[in-house]
């Protein structure tokens, strides 16, 4: 699905997304503005699907209690065997006494 769509149109999905969850929660396009510390022009761009800052964006989630989803958004990267056992660096059998 996301892989067929252009860039704007991706944004006009995410904005429909977040009206959905405002709505759900019970709250007001104004609500969500001075929760996340946004003017309600920002709150009515990105429902519109328009470019808006990044910073306002997380905003926007925290006020809608939708920062968890963000592990989904861009989850960690695994760490391999290897670079696990690097960073573990040895393991002490014993210790010593100086």
């Amino acid at each position: 699905m996301w892989r067929e769509m252009s860039n704007p149109a991706i944004l006009v999905e995410i904005g429909k997304r977040l009206k959905e969850y405002r709505i759900r929660n019970d709250m007001t396009q104004k609500d969500v503005a001075e929760h996340a510390g946004v003017g309600i022009d920002t709150v009515l761009r990105v429902e519109r699907g328009d470019n808006i800052s990044t910073l306002k964006l997380i905003a926007i989630l925290r006020s809608l209690d939708m920062l968890e989803n963000l592990d989904e958004f861009i989850p960690k990267p695994p760490v391999s065997p290897i670079l696990y056992k690097k960073l573990m660096g040895k393991q002490r059998y014993r210790v010593r006494k100086r």
